[in-house]
């Protein structure tokens, strides 16, 4: 009887949790996301908000939209942007320090930030304002172990299931800071990574965020 109450104490436990993690509504051209935040990625979490909350993500383009792989916007240099311009190197002026949790990795719906590369940024830095969306696609088994070798890495089972299962982008992980998730709208990442793009992988018809709403 402890055991049974102990367990429902620890899933009462988890949907409070989640109930009081922060949650970012983003309206796009293309429909609408929630996003969940994890408070285990303070810095990348409070900056995401106060961007939020200043309008910052208003008008602004996903200008880097690759299928099956992921979608990409806060470029800053994108709002108004004329067609063909090419966008990816706008930023709010700063940059944030990783926070990369094991436990959050690349599943279809990560909310991750983006960042240059380890040539020039080996501590992994992040953007100040750039950040992708997971779409992904499914892995086999056999994909993951040949993945695992390449990659000296070995996936849990959790992410296996995910990978497996639901898809994701597993040779991003542990690379980039995974700051909080998609719950509702995986259609709509669908939606936008479909569209038809230019060479550089912007899309040819402006996909824009409307407005971000922090909900309470």
């Amino acid at each position: 009887m402890k055991k049974i109450t102990f367990v429902c104490l620890l899933g009462l436990f988890s949907i409070l949790t989640f109930a009081q993690s922060t949650k970012v509504k983003i309206e796009t051209t293309k429909g609408n996301l929630t996003v969940m935040l994890y408070d285990e990625t303070p810095i990348h979490r409070d900056n995401f908000i106060k961007l939020a909350e200043s309008g910052f993500y208003k008008d602004l383009l996903f200008h880097r939209v690759i299928s099956n792989f992921m979608i990409q916007g806060g470029d800053p240099q994108s709002k108004d942007a004329p067609s063909g311009k090419t966008l990816g190197n706008g930023g709010p002026g700063y940059t944030l320090p990783a926070e990369i949790v094991p436990k959050y990795y690349h599943k279809k719906g990560a909310l991750s930030a983006a960042r240059t590369g380890d040539q020039t940024n080996p501590q992994r830095r992040s953007s100040g304002s750039q950040f992708y969306i997971v779409q992904g696609s499914k892995y086999t088994d056999m994909q993951l172990d040949s993945m695992e070798r390449q990659l000296s890495t070995e996936f849990t089972k959790e992410q296996r299931d995910t990978y497996t299962e639901v898809g994701g982008v597993p040779h991003l992980d542990a690379q980039y800071t995974v700051f909080g998730e998609v719950i509702e709208g995986l259609n709509v990442i669908d939606a936008i990574a479909s569209v038809e793009k230019n060479k550089n992988d912007r899309p040819k018809d402006n996909i824009k965020i409307i407005k971000m709403t922090v909900v309470k």
